[in-house]
């Protein structure tokens, strides 16, 4: 008997050691594409609501902003050339639904292009000017998910009402029918299209109400699927460190009516929560002007 509970008691402490390692995996996972608060914003206001970014981290998601009031490392502006004639994606491993992958964009983007996305929810449509001649590679991506599908179905999965004032979206673990409950073991957040690429558009970037930008994981070449939608303000609240890619033409209303009904659940790490209200992207429609 003794050497029965003795091996019982092994697996048991096996078990435990594997469940905390897989804890403090998620918890990493948690602080990516995270929007980070610029430094020199009072910290007191920057911890009462935050983040990114963007956001999927923290108590709430992986990879969208983070609560922090420093930036945990440095993004640069892209050295290409705007428009850019060629881009670079490169595949990642992560943690992406097998349901919404996704071949890379093109390498070489349609630079003279001039887009417009619209984003179709449930609560009306958010109408985006993207800035193809600023962002191309960007654009480039985001019209490429775009007319895969793979923002269709999904909810805007992270709303920030203090020291920014963001609504993320983007994240295909966020779909229409989660239940969005802000815990640190929920993969929402952390989704990724299976590649990343450089941020342009950086130098002297501010982010006024109907700024649309990427969310990252705190470095330059982090971009993936990941943005966010600047309702009120947050130039003083973010670094330059999030590339502005789009900004809201119409719809803008529906976000701010959003963030005044707060959010249903805090997340602890990363800031903010879950709106209250549903924010469901049925789809994309891209148009070429």
């Amino acid at each position: 008997m003794a050497g029965k509970n003795d091996r019982q008691r092994r697996q048991a402490r096996e078990r435990y050691r594997r469940q905390q390692e897989q804890r403090v995996a998620r918890q990493r996972q948690v602080r990516k594409r995270t929007l980070v608060v610029a430094s020199g914003v009072a910290l007191a206001g920057l911890l009462a609501a935050l983040l990114v970014v963007f956001l999927p981290s923290g108590g709430g998601k992986k990879p969208a902003a983070a609560a922090s009031s420093t930036p945990t490392a440095s993004a640069t502006a892209s050295t290409v050339a705007e428009p850019a004639h060629h881009c670079t994606y490169t595949k990642v491993s992560g943690e992406t639904p097998s349901s919404v992958k996704v071949t890379l964009p093109a390498a070489t983007p349609d630079y003279t292009a001039s887009y417009t996305a619209t984003l179709n929810t449930n609560l009306g449509p958010i109408q985006f000017n993207l800035l193809n001649n600023k962002a191309t590679c960007t654009v480039n991506s985001f019209v490429h998910l775009a007319e895969a599908g793979y923002f269709d179905n999904t909810q805007c999965h992270r709303l920030l009402t203090s020291g920014i004032y963001v609504l993320q979206c983007g994240d295909p673990y966020s779909t229409a029918t989660t239940k969005l409950t802000c815990s640190d073991t929920s993969t929402v957040g952390t989704g990724t299209p299976g590649y990343e690429f450089a941020s342009e558009n950086l130098t002297d970037a501010k982010y006024p109400a109907g700024t649309v930008a990427m969310a990252n994981e705190g470095t330059a070449t982090t971009n993936g699927s990941q943005f966010f939608i600047v309702y009120k303000d947050s130039t003083s609240g973010l670094s330059a460190s999030y590339t502005p890619f789009a900004t809201v033409s119409s719809g803008l209303d529906i976000v701010q009516n959003v963030a005044k009904k707060g959010y249903s659940c805090q997340y602890a790490e990363a800031g903010g929560g879950a709106p209250k209200e549903k924010v469901i992207i049925d789809s994309v429609t891209i148009k070429t002007t």
